[in-house]
């Protein structure tokens, strides 16, 4: 009696069916749940959604596009929020990366203290939870009065002693210099938005350091060998394997770009304050499709360059 030969799986067959079991709660929620609510909304984007007290429930009546074509001509606000969106998210995507992983080199030194620095620049994603923001936000308003005033007092004083100094100062002093005018542009929309910046790169610093912590010693100990500048050392070793893990953070940050942006607010206003839920659907439906091209395009670019480490 012959035995049957079973064929041997590869280590990368091996390494895939983990992928694939890795994420298949992931897989299992999102058909089970978000497909038919994915399915729901287009549906809905293109109907008028009527209530029905007698049985409780709600009634469809197809319109089109009609629910398309308000949204961008006559809706007073969705485009202008929209387009505001997209350019947030691309002024705070590359800083928001590279800020994280330089601030991931430099918490992963050894240092005295080390723990304490690491757990204050993870303090952003535990204030970013709705209690704790409803609580500063009471504390903020009951202390309005005092440090409003004294705030005010204080800019006067300094304004009196010649102590401010204008931004446009040194926006003429770069001009001088030559440097390109989008270049200045940009820089001065990420120094605007530097709060939201910080506050967003908790989670993406703790995946730089957990790369970085990943990168096989002998390499840094080759390369100090070998004499190469820290300079070298960085572009031509931590770049490079921390690469996998840019894409990663990229994908992150935009889809949390999109989460906290103000269409996300502005969808859910017109679906449970105004009730016009076709309205609401196309918000959503709209935000989503660009926010799925923005990820193919993305990604595919940063792919390309990706050095994977086996």
């Amino acid at each position: 009696m012959s035995k049957v030969k079973t064929k041997k799986m590869t280590l990368i067959q091996k390494r895939m069916r983990s992928g694939y079991l890795f994420i298949l709660p992931w897989l299992f929620g999102f058909l089970v749940f978000y497909v038919r609510s994915l399915i729901m909304t287009v549906q809905f984007s293109f109907s008028e959604l009527s209530m029905d007290p007698n049985v409780g429930g709600y009634a469809l009546q197809s319109v089109g596009f009609d629910n398309f074509i308000y949204a961008f001509r006559a809706h007073a606000t969705f485009k202008q929020i929209l387009t505001t969106s997209i350019g947030n998210m691309l002024v705070d995507v590359p800083l928001i990366t590279f800020f994280s992983l330089f601030m991931a080199m430099l918490l992963n030194k050894k240092f005295p203290g080390r723990f304490l620095v690491r757990a204050i620049f993870f303090l952003p994603i535990i204030f970013n939870s709705s209690a704790i923001q409803s609580a500063m936000e009471l504390s903020e308003a009951m202390m309005s009065g005092g440090i409003s005033t004294m705030s005010s007092e204080l800019s006067s004083g300094a304004s009196g002693a010649g102590a401010v100094v204008s931004i446009d100062y040194f926006v003429d002093l770069f001009m001088d210099l030559g440097l390109p005018v989008a270049l200045l542009d940009y820089v001065m929309a990420a120094v605007q938005r530097i709060n939201d910046i910080i506050s967003a790169s908790g989670v993406q610093i703790i995946i730089f350091i957990a790369a970085l912590q990943s990168i096989p010693g002998s390499l840094y100990e080759v390369a100090k060998i070998e004499g190469a500048t820290g300079y070298e050392t960085f572009w031509k070793i931590t770049f490079p394997m921390v690469m996998p893990h840019i894409i990663t953070n990229v994908v992150y940050t935009i889809v949390d770009s999109f989460t906290e942006s103000e269409v996300v607010t502005l969808a859910y206003n017109t679906a449970f304050k105004q009730f016009d839920y076709g309205l609401s659907s196309v918000f959503s439906l709209v935000s989503t499709i660009i926010t799925c091209v923005i990820l193919v395009v993305v990604v595919g670019f940063i792919q390309k360059r990706t050095f994977y480490y086996n």
